[in-house]
């Protein structure tokens, strides 16, 4: 049984702790750009779509502020080396690695269909993320959401070796982002459930080093 590592605070990432996370951090993109754009384009062709969504989640309100709060997930993305030493990544490698083609597999068996009408918000600056969000990505690989499944490894990975006021402020962080695909409209409920159910079936495959 491995034991438990003691509570880290920030430091300065050291050479060996980044060319572990730009290692791995360059096959998660390999995967993600793999699976993610192609199973999306296959989904388009589809004749029909998934709607698995419940009839009242339609009327959830659109909150186009938390835009912000969605995409800081990318700079979630920077905080590993900060916090993970290089014994660590690999586990969290691997978890995103096998969150992203399972989740292809699942695109592939459960073809869905965003239930909200997308919308551009008034607000120029809005107007102009969203218009970007809209062109790039379309609404089709919903479950599980790899948007919350990323964050979650990511956040939980760093919680669990962090101090208690930082442990504290990732969980809150990962609590916002999750609630902020709903409100944006870009998931549904069981998008949600489903990328943490993953996730903890994974995290058991590739359990992050104690070290």
């Amino acid at each position: 049984m491995s034991r438990q590592a003691a509570p880290a605070g920030w430091t300065l990432p050291t050479a060996q702790r980044w060319r572990a996370y730009g290692f791995w951090s360059g096959w998660i993109a390999v995967a993600f750009f793999a699976v993610y754009p192609t199973l999306n384009w296959i989904t388009a062709l589809r004749a029909e779509p998934w709607h698995l969504y419940l009839p009242a989640e339609l009327s959830i309100p659109f909150v186009p502020e938390l835009i912000w709060a969605y995409l800081s997930m990318f700079v979630l993305f920077l905080i590993p080396p900060f916090l993970l030493n290089a014994a660590r990544m690999p586990a969290l490698g691997k978890q995103l690695i096998a969150g992203t083609v399972l989740s292809g597999f699942i695109f592939l068996l459960l073809p869905a269909e965003l239930g909200f009408a997308r919308e551009v918000p008034a607000l120029p600056v809005h107007a102009k993320i969203y218009a970007a969000l809209f062109g790039l990505d379309r609404p089709h690989n919903l479950v599980p959401s790899l948007h919350v499944y990323f964050s979650a490894a990511i956040a939980l990975a760093c919680a669990s070796v962090a101090r208690p006021l930082t442990r504290g402020l990732l969980l809150v962080w990962l609590g916002v982002i999750v609630l902020s695909t709903l409100l944006t409209h870009q998931h549904h409920v069981v998008d949600i459930v489903a990328a943490f159910v993953l996730l903890l079936i994974v995290r058991r495959r590739y359990e992050v080093t104690h070290a």
